[in-house]
């Protein structure tokens, strides 16, 4: 089995910059698809960015342009960089596998990432 572990969240004013790591430990990490997704209050868990086991990547929207998605297979870890941050980006953020059916996965603690002046 797979553990997941997130850091690097904070706060930070609007246009200011994060990056986010997921460390993973347990599993074979290479061969899996991943993703970060985030959390609102009063709103629903949505994917932020994917990115396959050969590297492509997917960005909702909301981010694109501003975030990056990237992993090092090597030391098992995933980041996701984050630039030009808005207020809107408050949420709570998580790394999980990158899957269709969300409600299949299981969520860690995650790291908190605040944007306010």
């Amino acid at each position: 089995q797979v553990q997941l572990v997130e850091s690097g969240g904070g706060l930070v004013q609007p246009g200011g910059s994060l990056r986010l790591s997921c460390a993973a430990s347990g599993s074979i990490f290479s061969i899996y698809n991943m993703g970060w997704y985030r959390q609102a209050p009063g709103k629903q868990r949505e994917l932020v960015a994917g990115i396959t086991s050969g590297g492509i990547t997917n960005y909702a929207d909301s981010v694109k342009g501003r975030f990056t998605i990237s992993r090092d297979n090597a030391n098992n870890m995933m980041y996701l960089q984050m630039n030009n941050l808005k207020p809107e980006d408050t949420a709570v953020y998580y790394c999980n596998f990158y899957v269709q059916q969300i409600r299949l996965l299981t969520w860690g603690q995650g790291t908190q990432v605040t944007v306010s002046s």
